[in-house]
C-alpha cells in the first residue's frame, strides 16, 4: 500500500468515524463517545499526513507513533460503544475492522521504518 493510499485509506476512515459519531444517542454518554471517537479518527488521518511530511525517519517513527495511538484509540471507543449497546452491532463491526487493521498497517511501518533508521 502506498502512503497516496494510506492518506486516502485514513481520511476515509476519518469521515466514517465522524459519521458514525453523529448518529450516537444524544445523551450524556453518547455526547462523550462522539466527542472522542471524532478526535481520534479524524487524528489518525491528520497526523498520518503530518508523518508523511517528516523531514527525517525518527521524525517519521515519531508521527508515526501517535498515528497508531489514535487509531488503536478509535478502535477502543468503538469497541465501547459496542459493548454499550448503543448502536446496532452490524453498524460498527466494518468501522471496528477498519480501525484495527489501519492500526495494524502503521505498526508494520513504525517497524520498517525503525529498523532503517537503526541501520
Amino acid at each position: 500500500m502506498t502512503q497516496r493510499d494510506l492518506k486516502l485509506r485514513s481520511k476515509e476512515f476519518a469521515h466514517r468515524c465522524v459519521k458514525l459519531a453523529i448518529s450516537l444517542p444524544r445523551n450524556t454518554l453518547g455526547y462523550h463517545i462522539e466527542k472522542q471517537l471524532i478526535r481520534c479518527g479524524t487524528s489518525v488521518a491528520a497526523n498520518y499526513r503530518a508523518a508523511s511530511l517528516g523531514q527525517t525517519k525518527k521524525s517519521f517513527v515519531s508521527k508515526l507513533s501517535i498515528v497508531i495511538e489514535e487509531a488503536d484509540e478509535s478502535n477502543f471507543w468503538i469497541e465501547f460503544l459496542m459493548d454499550e449497546n448503543m448502536l446496532p452491532i452490524e453498524k460498527c463491526k466494518s468501522l471496528l475492522k477498519e480501525s484495527a487493521e489501519l492500526t495494524s498497517i502503521f505498526i508494520a511501518s513504525r517497524i520498517t521504518a525503525e529498523k532503517s533508521v537503526n541501520r
